[in-house]
């Protein structure tokens, strides 16, 4: 089939590069003049598979109440009158149970392991070169009950096979040797020895060139107006290059792809929620991250992408709103000082932000629409990077008419109508 994506960024060109492979013509189109440049091009660089959890569970509430009163905390609402912001924020409330955390849990497991199987077999193939680690991560907890809590994500991990350490604190100086040198105690960690790292604009960049080199045509600097519809299926795109046709339309614009939905009568829970991180030159390197520890107290992760430190996090739930505001460098400096104080230069930082898609359920919605010929790859969250390869290869089943090698039934659209 000739099938045309929407959009540039990890999950874009991971769906472009598998669905190139199964012998398809396949068109990108991204307003941007590269790959990978805007929520892809600064995150926190964590391939996490075993770690990926939905934001909504039991006790989220009250903690989303002391976060938003905490100077550094790690979630800020900026109310709009944005009737979208508050339906969003009921449904997460809604999937704030232990049944729906575990559901959602597994569903997001699922898909993030299934991925790490992809990730792996595409470096074999390809050789990219993204300043990856395959060193696993740490999730660091400073205070016990953080540590009793893990019980319920380890539950799941189990139930899918993750190969997982609860480590006391020398365990996690032994891992992340760097944590030695913190100004503040821990207690534990949780550490997932199958999870990696990279830089995720390098990927998707590279893989774009790789996937252009094979055939796959990437229409940058496209502005992309809306989404035709005639007789039930898509008939085209209207672009900056005019009306762009194809057989099949894949939606993997991020939390722009409900603005483009909504037209349609699709109704697509995804929402915006900004996220941030600084890029910090090593100065240290014997002190600094071996690959990722997740700070549990302030939600922030520090990665180590070569010669580079990247520390990410926050929420900031704010509509489209794209503003860089320095006062959420707190939480990122605050967390990097705290637990690996000399490793880098955060003088030297280099400061970004980016809207993260969220879906209430912390699941993103792959597959099927209702229109037959329209396709969604969208609503990652925090975890696009992490779940980018699995989610392109299963829409390369579902688009190519086989059945995908996981169950993915419960991954679209549909189970908001169920």
């Amino acid at each position: 089939m000739k099938i045309l994506i929407l959009g540039a960024g990890v999950i874009g060109t991971t769906s472009a590069y598998y669905l190139n492979r199964e012998g398809h013509e396949v068109t990108v189109i991204d307003r941007q003049p590269q790959a990978g440049l805007e929520t892809s091009f600064a995150n926190a660089g964590e391939l996490s598979y075993g770690y990926a959890s939905p934001w909504a569970g039991p006790g989220i509430p009250l903690k989303a109440i002391k976060w938003l009163l905490m100077q550094d905390g790690p979630l800020v609402l900026r109310p709009k009158l944005d009737p979208r912001m508050w339906i969003w924020g009921l449904q997460l409330l809604a999937n704030c149970t232990e049944r729906a955390y575990a559901t959602n849990k597994g569903r997001m497991v699922r898909l993030a392991e299934y991925s790490r199987d992809q990730m792996i077999a595409l470096r074999a193939e390809t050789g990219l070169a993204f300043d990856g680690r395959e060193q696993g991560t740490v999730q660091l907890f400073r205070e016990q009950k953080q540590l009793d809590h893990a019980a319920d994500d380890i539950a799941v991990l189990e139930q899918y096979g993750v190969t997982y350490e609860v480590l006391d604190p020398k365990g996690c100086i032994a891992a992340e040797p760097g944590l030695a040198t913190a100004s503040v105690p821990f207690v534990g960690g949780l550490r997932l020895r199958n999870d990696d790292t990279g830089d995720c604009r390098m990927f998707t960049q590279a893989l774009a060139a790789l996937a252009a080199a094979d055939g796959v045509e990437f229409r940058y600097g496209t502005s992309i107006d809306r989404v035709v519809v005639d007789g039930g299926r898509v008939s085209g795109v209207a672009t900056s290059l005019g009306l762009l046709h194809a057989d099949a339309y894949v939606m993997a614009l991020g939390s722009y792809s409900p603005l483009m939905l909504r037209p349609l009568g699709i109704s697509l829970p995804v929402y915006p929620i900004k996220g941030y991180s600084l890029t910090v030159p090593i100065v240290d390197e014997a002190t600094a991250p071996v690959s990722t520890v997740m700070d549990e107290t302030y939600k922030v992760a520090t990665t180590r992408l070569g010669d580079r430190i990247r520390v990410g996090g926050t929420a900031e739930i704010a509509g489209y709103d794209t503003t860089l505001h320095p006062s959420r460098r707190g939480p990122l400096d605050r967390s990097l000082r705290e637990l690996f104080p000399t490793a880098g230069d955060a003088s030297q930082a280099s400061f970004w932000c980016g809207l993260r898609p969220m879906t209430p359920d912390g699941t993103p919605v792959l597959g099927r629409s209702p229109i037959p010929n329209l396709f969604l790859n969208t609503g990652h969250g925090t975890l696009g990077w992490t779940m980018a390869a699995g989610s392109g290869r299963v829409l390369a089943d579902i688009l190519s008419g086989r059945a995908p090698e996981i169950e993915a039934g419960d991954l679209d659209l549909s189970r908001y109508s169920a």
